[in-house]
């Protein structure tokens, strides 16, 4: 972006929060900073495109390590977000290596306006705001745009070089480091997902005693044996039918979650290799076809159902399907749209999706939907062609929507979750759910409808699977955030918990009563221009909580102009919009194309809770920038 389009100098805001994390016990301040650039990183550790945007950022961090200060300012969804420990576990979990304004107030997220996780701001280094960005994707518009302003403020003066302010917390202790997902082997062992220390562990039946680990332990994508492999930050484990695993060659599918790919893992050789994903995120909304060649997510769960591997694809909000044997992945259900909204698998809505298990009949498979805090499920149409989305039909056990969440039990359609994490199916049919944000073992009983509470105080539970090997069964339950696997006892009848309701601390965006104009800003980067010529290179999809609260304007369509209109009596709801946009290389005014020109694609997802009054201004603007 030239000078002459910049946005407008505006001098940015303090940085307030309750303290921070990442610099030794110091406060920091922009003034302190004042001679580098700042790029404030608005996130919150529930959000996986938070968690993608600090995995584009770490090569834009090191690239510009002597002139540019990250500061990530958390600024929390969930109730669980805002307790100090939990965030410093979160910044230890995700390898966070910049300094942290603990924000749980929104403070600081109010008076940069951001209304969207994650969002960007870019200060210089005399203080002035000179980008806002939303979304993902934004790491080469960021790169263009500090080379062009490096070299204008060490023109002027104005930049300091040095180390930054980051100190690094002291190492944690122990065998395991933020665990994630558990799967028991044939043999009587179980394997581990060490999430943070980037290997797979086998462990005794003592939970304790390690009989091997697969991957060097580096942030990585490699495939060999043992040692030589390498993961990040790795989740679900899924032990294939035996038939299957001789035919393909390996026994176990691993959700390799940062490196978007699957991998298969031998048991007899310790061999480990890629089976799906290319290694790079995939930017698109959906996608199928051979499982080397296609892009994956975030995949961040994995298990046997319906003759193939169901993926928790939680980067788009869907579920695939992955057949070993064939080679072959695609989208299984979910529009990518992230809601709760039940239908066919063409129609459905998820919301990060992250713990699936298949029933023991292979009736349906239970789904941990994370950012609306609901167990779902997913039954097949046998009717339908194998691999169709027609096939699958999504349904809602407990859960309410993306700002509802809370410790309720009771009957499923009052009952209130936190961020659920995993989930298996108890010997008696009724299913446990690692209430993650909860710490806390929840149990839904199908032929009741009743949800109830199992175990209380445990540290972020994010998986679980029922170990009968006992006189009296009992759940073996991943406390991610506690670095542990511990053994929790079924009662047999369930506690329960009379708590309350959460809802989201987010102010809500006051709009006119009748009817407003939605406008999505975007303007490429340096160096590209719109892509536009297939058409009109923008998509904007409109929905609503409730339904009925817009009486026009749903819906997808080309264009970033969405005129809207609320239907009387309705005060209050939460509007859904995902817009996208692309670009390609080239300049903008001459239109000149370079030879081999890449193409870019940009999007974000909005929930914005909206109340309607007559007061209320006429327009909402949301900024999907590039710089």
């Amino acid at each position: 972006m030239s000078s002459a389009t910049r946005e407008p100098r505006i001098h940015a805001a303090p940085l307030t929060g309750r303290g921070w994390l990442n610099t030794g016990g110091r406060s920091l301040s922009l003034e302190a900073l004042r001679g580098k650039f700042v790029l404030l990183d608005f996130w919150t550790f529930c959000c996986i495109n938070c968690l993608h945007v600090l995995d584009e950022l770490r090569e834009l961090e090191e690239r510009y390590a002597d002139v540019l200060v990250i500061v990530g300012v958390h600024s929390p969804k969930f109730a669980h977000e805002a307790d100090p420990d939990a965030l410093r576990a979160a910044v230890a979990r995700y390898g966070v290596s910049h300094p942290v304004l603990d924000d749980p107030t929104l403070t600081t997220w109010s008076a940069y306006g951001a209304r969207a996780w994650p969002t960007l701001v870019l200060v210089d280094p005399a203080g002035s705001v000179v980008a806002h960005l939303s979304g993902e994707g934004h790491a080469h518009g960021l790169d263009v745009l500090l080379r062009e302003l490096v070299a204008e403020h060490e023109a002027a003066g104005t930049l300091h070089r040095g180390d930054g302010p980051y100190v690094p917390p002291a190492p944690e202790p122990g065998a395991l480091h933020f665990p994630g997902k558990i799967a028991a082997l044939p043999g009587g062992t179980l394997l581990v997902s060490d999430s943070a220390h980037h290997q797979i562990v086998e462990l005794e039946g003592d939970l304790v005693t390690e009989r091997r680990r697969f991957g060097s332990g580096a942030r990585a994508l490699a495939d060999g044996v043992a040692g030589d492999c390498a993961f990040n930050e790795p989740q679900g484990l899924a032990v294939l039918p035996a038939a299957v695993a001789e035919a393909v060659g390996y026994d176990v599918i691993i959700a390799d979650t940062v490196n978007h790919a699957l991998r298969g893992l031998n048991l007899a050789d310790g061999s480990v290799r890629t089976v799906a994903g290319t290694g790079s995120q995939l930017r698109e909304r959906g996608g199928a076809g051979a499982a080397l060649s296609q892009a994956l997510s975030s995949p961040w769960d994995v298990a046997w159902f319906d003759g193939a591997v169901l993926v928790a694809m939680a980067g788009i909000h869907q579920l695939w399907r992955f057949d070993p044997v064939a080679g072959t992945i695609g989208v299984a259900a979910g529009t990518s749209a992230e809601g709760l909204k039940d239908g066919d698998g063409s129609v459905a809505h998820f919301a990060q999706p992250s713990g699936l298990a298949a029933a023991a009949d292979g009736g349906r498979l239970w789904v941990a939907d994370s950012e609306v805090s609901a167990l779902r499920h997913v039954t097949v149409d046998a009717s339908a062609a194998t691999g169709s989305v027609d096939r699958y039909r999504v349904g809602t056990d407990v859960g309410a929507g993306l700002f509802e969440f809370g410790h309720v039990d009771g009957p499923a359609a009052a009952a209130l979750m936190q961020h659920p994490l995993g989930v298996t199916e108890l010997p008696d049919g009724s299913i446990a759910v690692c209430d993650t944000y909860n710490g806390a073992i929840r149990r839904f009983d199908p032929a009741t409808r009743e949800v109830s509470t199992l175990a209380q105080g445990l540290a972020e539970p994010s998986d679980c699977i029922v170990d009968v090997s006992g006189a009296e069964p009992v759940l073996i339950v991943v406390e991610s955030a506690a670095h542990r696997i511990t053994r929790v006892a079924i009662p047999p009848s369930a506690q329960q918990v009379r708590g309350e309701a959460i809802a989201v601390e987010r102010a809500a965006t006051p709009l006119s009563r009748g009817s407003a104009r939605l406008r999505i800003e975007f303007a490429p980067p340096a160096g590209q221009k719109m892509d536009d010529r297939f058409g009109d290179p923008t998509w904007l999809t409109v929905s609503s909580s409730p339904p009925d609260l817009l009486t026009a304007g749903a819906g997808s369509a080309e264009g970033l102009i969405r005129e809207l209109a609320f239907a009387p009596g309705i005060d209050a709801g939460v509007l859904h919009i995902s817009v996208q946009a692309a670009a390609c290389d080239g300049d903008p005014v001459t239109g000149e194309v370079p030879e081999f020109a890449a193409c870019h694609l940009y999007q974000q997802d909005w929930g914005i809770p909206v109340t309607l009054g007559p007061d209320g201004p006429g327009e909402l603007t949301l900024p999907l920038r590039a710089v």
